[in-house]
């Protein structure tokens, strides 16, 4: 299939300035400096010259960037802060000019890159949303046809006819989403604009961006969340220093980043809490106390932990929490839930461990996070302090790999039932 979109050697350069440290200079000198370099500008207009107090040098936000997308692909961009995921976006929607390499885009792109793009604040939303249409090539009549779809979408008929640069950015959001998703364009570009939106807003969103995908079109999606990078897009890119360095299958790129995010196997979790209570060792294993790290469906595992006090208390309250890589949540266990007292004496450490019988998570990674405190006040809060691995195989016979997007495994018996 022909690509829609194909990128050669793309860069782009900016040209960024830097203060001079001059530890050396006394306060004097730095000022003489100054007066000299205004009175450069002030006398010489027209004559280059370089301050003292200033450097410039290059940096290249995108350098030697090539891929293409092909009609209907759904693609997740991926990358740290500061990878060139945006200033990507930006020379695709033809915001930005590359300063290399060159760009084929075969289609109609609509954009959405950041709340307040491609809408005029003077005008109501009515007025945008023909404005929008218009941009993109779209007659009245067109325009008209998809009109209350866009309404309807986006929840502000209410605010229809009210400037947008009185709209909260949820309604921006909300509005903007909706015509360029609705305006049928070739190609649909949004980056983490999304996020400000609700959360029943955003599940909306990837629905809808998901059918865009299904009906042809070509959907280019930047986000931090993983899990719906993972449940709406085909193929993905990992972006890093300003080049792509991992393509193909989007789990596979999500574990690559994972795996460059988290080098080793050593976490160093996040720590809350006022100290009242606190985790002082944890580990997961086996039965006997071993320590393990991976496990079979259907394998028990044991989670080992100590707690030590300042003071004495009669009962508090320990949780675990799974989550997944994608940060969702999966399982979350509790000593009161279970009808378990725990208390806690002071000075004294008690050792503790809980067995989960039968683990039936899916296969793939998953962080355990450990909470102990009382009702509104946290004691002591490891975020992510323990990695595990779960494994296809054990009670769990299939030659296929498991779906990817399955949160777990739920044994079953199968019978022919004979009317």
């Amino acid at each position: 299939m022909t690509p829609v979109i194909k990128v050669e050697n793309l860069g782009k350069k900016y040209t960024i300035s830097h203060q001079q440290r001059e530890e050396s200079s006394s306060l004097r000198d730095v000022i003489t400096n100054s007066v000299r370099s205004l009175s450069k500008k002030v006398f010489s207009p027209f004559t280059p010259h370089t301050s003292p107090l200033f450097v410039s040098e290059d940096f290249w936000a995108l350098k030697d960037v090539s891929f293409e997308v092909k009609q209907g692909d759904r693609v997740g961009i991926i990358g740290r802060n500061g990878a060139g995921k945006s200033t990507l976006l930006k020379i695709l929607s033809r915001i930005t000019e590359p300063t290399s390499g060159s760009i084929r885009i075969k289609g109609r792109v609509a954009s959405l890159l950041e709340v307040g793009t491609g809408f005029h604040p003077e005008l109501t939303g009515r007025e945008n949303i023909f404005l929008n249409g218009a941009i993109l090539g779209m007659g009245r009549q067109e325009i008209r046809k998809k009109f209350d779809e866009i309404v309807d979408f986006a929840e502000i008929e209410k605010f229809l006819d009210t400037p947008v640069k009185r709209y909260s950015s949820g309604m921006y959001v909300r509005l903007a989403f909706a015509v360029a998703a609705h305006l049928e364009p070739e190609i649909l570009i949004v980056d983490e604009v999304l996020a400000v939106g609700d959360a029943q807003f955003q599940r909306k969103c990837l629905g809808k961006m998901e059918e865009v995908g299904l009906e042809g079109r070509t959907v280019l999606f930047v986000s931090h969340q993983l899990g719906a990078i993972q449940k709406l897009c085909t193929h993905c890119f990992l972006l890093g220093a300003g080049a792509v360095q991992h393509s193909g299958k989007t789990s596979e790129v999500i574990e690559e980043y994972l795996r460059v995010c988290r080098p080793g196997t050593v976490l160093a979790p996040v720590r809350k809490g006022n100290g009242t209570v606190t985790f002082a060792d944890y580990h997961v294993g086996e039965s006997d106390g071993k320590p393990k790290e991976q496990f079979f469906i259907g394998d028990p595992i044991h989670v080992y932990f100590s707690l030590t006090g300042r003071e004495s208390l009669a009962a508090i309250e320990v949780s675990l929490e799974l989550r997944d890589v994608y940060g969702d949540s999966v399982a979350h266990i509790s000593n009161e839930d279970d009808g378990v007292v725990i208390s806690c004496m002071d000075g004294v450490r008690r050792d503790y461990c809980v067995a989960i019988p039968e683990c039936n998570l899916a296969p793939k990674n998953y962080f355990i996070s450990l909470w102990t405190g009382k009702l509104y006040e946290t004691y002591d809060y490891l975020i992510d302090c323990i990695e595990i691995t779960v494994l296809q195989g054990g009670i769990l016979s299939r030659k296929n790999p498991y779906p990817e997007h399955m949160k777990c495994y739920l044994p079953s018996r199968w019978s022919e039932v004979n009317g």
